[in-house]
């Protein structure tokens, strides 16, 4: 299982606990330093059935000055993925990957429901 992750991010830390706490096995990687190529976003987009929209961070201070929530409307789903794949800040964290499952941002039941069966 892959977990993505800004370590600084009070909600990544939140996360991290969790998975420690229920004991499930992960490889931890820094988004900022390795971010996520436009091949990973494009698959792990496909296999979350989530709307694009959700990948991006959009709290951050990078969604903001880039003013995204007035452009990706207008952006196809490829600009969209090749602008996520230039920074690891522009995605929504954390991110987990796990075979078919993708789970972005922490909710716990969630998480306690697709990474526990």
């Amino acid at each position: 299982m892959l977990f993505l992750c800004y370590p600084k991010c009070t909600t990544c830390q939140k996360a991290k606990k969790w998975l420690v706490e229920q004991k499930i096995d992960f490889t931890e990687r820094h988004i900022a330093e390795e971010h996520p190529s436009y091949e990973e976003l494009k698959e792990w987009y496909e296999k979350s059935g989530l709307p694009l929209k959700k990948f991006f961070n959009t709290s951050g201070m990078l969604y903001k000055e880039m003013k995204l929530k007035d452009k990706l409307p207008t952006m196809s789903e490829e600009e969209q993925l090749e602008l996520l794949a230039t920074n690891g800040m522009l995605v929504k964290r954390p991110l987990v990957i796990n075979g078919d499952t993708v789970l972005v941002g922490f909710k716990e039941a969630q998480w306690a429901e697709d990474l526990k069966g």
